[in-house]
């Protein structure tokens, strides 16, 4: 049988000689790769006063911070499936309370609480409080080392001073971002008509997985609780809001004392703000007046649709303008429950002033 043909076989030969040879002339470049050494580190020195601040900072306050897991159970058509939620929180007390987002416990079937390396904890919901946006879980196996986050006051902030928040921003534990306090004295919805008042906005990185987190001044104070943000993306765009600490350390013994914050009122139903506001009132409108409530006996009269008679226009409380009902509860929460509050209403076009008993209309 007849080899192929024999010309491929002698260029081949050809080629490879011809490098051999070309290897072995006078100043050829031989093809060894250069030898890599690492280079010398530059001494850095001592971290400037305010980089060691930081860090000591989020030294001493992450060994606080929780990452919270819950199981809520969902209605799928016939079924019924387990998802999972993630959110952040912080230690309150050595007896094993930590504080979170209503937001993030809410419907959990099961809780989960990890602090530092070690594994999660079981945790019962203690209380909840949606319209503050605030709830307390109990770890079943408290750590003999907990360590309580500092408490500072939230009425001392100013606007354009630095705050740090740490949290699990999409499940990464123990992030530290740090920003300032872009204003203050904003609104934030929650259940209802109602909403928070006096909540701080950062500009500093708040995404999914932060809420429940602490907010923290520069002496590692607890400022704030990172609650939401505001963004086309659903992630950070530099606009969060945060409930502050004063409103928090004022609701949170409540939650763990009675399992439910005091929910100030004086017996009124308001009508929702957007059907007043179609009508061009200004003010809060009565639907309705429970019987024997302190609006009742204080004689606050209601609208009457049949008779089109607007009844009693609540347009201030302790001379500070109120339009909607959530501006209203704002005013009440600041009052605070078995005090009385000075309401101005309009009575039959006329501005007049009554005293009201603010109380408790929690269940």
């Amino acid at each position: 049988m007849k080899s192929g043909p024999a010309w491929p076989r002698r260029a081949a030969v050809a080629v490879v000689v011809a490098a051999v040879a070309a290897a072995a002339m006078p100043g050829a470049i031989a093809q060894v790769p250069p030898r890599a050494e690492p280079r010398a580190v530059t001494p850095r020195g001592p971290l400037p006063d305010s980089e060691r601040a930081v860090v000591d900072l989020f030294h001493n306050a992450a060994p606080s911070v929780a990452y919270i897991t819950t199981e809520v159970l969902q209605q799928d058509g016939w079924f019924v499936t387990a998802s999972q939620g993630a959110g952040s929180g912080f230690v309150w007390d050595s007896a094993g309370h930590v504080v979170t987002n209503n937001h993030v416990v809410e419907g959990a079937r099961k809780v989960f609480v990890q602090l530092d390396a070690g594994d999660p904890i079981p945790a019962t919901i203690v209380g909840r409080a949606p319209e503050y946006d605030l709830a307390v879980v109990r770890l079943s196996r408290p750590p003999r080392d907990l360590r309580p986050i500092p408490m500072g006051a939230s009425a001392e902030l100013k606007v354009g001073q630095s705050v740090f928040a740490i949290g699990n921003p999409f499940g990464l534990q123990r992030t530290l971002t740090r920003g300032i306090v872009s204003a203050l004295d904003r609104e934030l919805p929650t259940a209802g008509y109602r909403e928070v008042a006096g909540v701080i906005q950062t500009d500093a990185a708040i995404n999914p997985g932060n809420s429940g987190g602490p907010l923290l001044d520069s002496a590692g104070r607890l400022v704030g609780v990172n609650s939401a943000i505001r963004s086309a993306s659903g992630s950070s765009a530099g606009v969060g809001f945060a409930i502050p600490a004063d409103l928090v350390n004022r609701i949170v013994p409540s939650l763990i004392a009675r399992g439910r914050a005091p929910i100030p009122g004086i017996g009124i139903v308001p009508y929702p703000p957007d059907v007043v506001a179609r009508a061009g009132i200004r003010g809060v409108v009565i639907e309705s007046v429970r019987p024997g409530s302190p609006a009742a006996r204080a004689g606050l009269r209601p609208a009457n649709p049949r008779s089109r008679d607007v009844g009693d226009v609540i347009v201030a409380v302790n001379g500070r303008r109120t339009e909607t009902p959530s501006q209203f509860a704002n005013e009440l929460d600041r009052a605070g429950t078995g005090r009385d509050a000075e309401l101005t209403i309009a009575r039959n076009g006329k501005e007049q002033k009554i005293s009201v008993r603010v109380i408790d209309l929690a269940p």
